[in-house]
């Protein structure tokens, strides 16, 4: 089985190649779904999250809310470094235990896994190839602006705290620019499909 890696920046467009990917015989998972998981009530990272950033960020079912959790963390480079100690080991167990679910299955089976942090974390090195999206800055402005309905500087400021998309470049072993018409995107996606399968072959 062959594990690829999918990360890129903020409103970059790896989700979109993720689903094109899965459209065309990958199996995908979602770190940012896993991390909602672990977070929830008897989650694995739950009563850690909750000792750390305190009962505020709790609604009145006792489940953390996470626009309140983020307001806490992704300001404070030191307080979101502290919510990833918290949340990544359970969110990577959980991939490994997938991935391995897959193997089982579907020895022949090209496993991605989209994560938003594979090469600040390190954990790019757990794959066999690493994808990544990107895009002109202003287009990850606009696409994250009409998504979140937050501020330009906002946006900006969260840009500015990630790796910069020619940093990454240099971990990646394909890139897929996002920046024209979905078709074209699409395009790039089945061709680095394409060679993902000959690999596995």
């Amino acid at each position: 089985m062959l594990k690829a890696g999918l990360t890129g920046g903020l409103a970059t467009g790896k989700s979109f190649v993720g689903e094109a990917l899965a459209s065309m015989g990958c199996h995908l998972i979602k770190a940012d779904e896993l991390g909602h998981q672990v977070l929830l009530k008897g989650g694995e990272a739950y009563e850690g999250v909750v000792r750390e950033f305190g009962a505020g960020i709790l609604n009145d079912a006792g489940e953390i809310d996470r626009q309140r959790l983020a307001a806490l963390a992704f300001d404070d480079p030191a307080r979101l470094d502290v919510l990833n100690s918290l949340v990544h080991p359970p969110v990577i167990q959980r991939e490994e235990r997938w991935i391995a679910g897959i193997a089982a299955r579907d020895p022949a089976a090209i496993a991605v896994v989209e994560a938003a942090i594979l090469i600040e974390t390190g954990s790019y090195k757990r794959f066999d190839r690493l994808i990544l999206a990107v895009c002109a800055e202003e287009q990850q402005l606009r696409r994250a602006m009409e998504r979140g309905g937050v501020s330009r500087e906002k946006v900006l400021a969260r840009i500015r705290r990630q790796m910069p998309l020619d940093e990454k470049r240099k971990f990646a072993d394909y890139v897929i620019d996002t920046s024209g018409t979905k078709e074209e995107t699409i395009r790039q996606t089945r061709e680095v499909y394409n060679l993902l399968r000959s690999i596995q072959q």
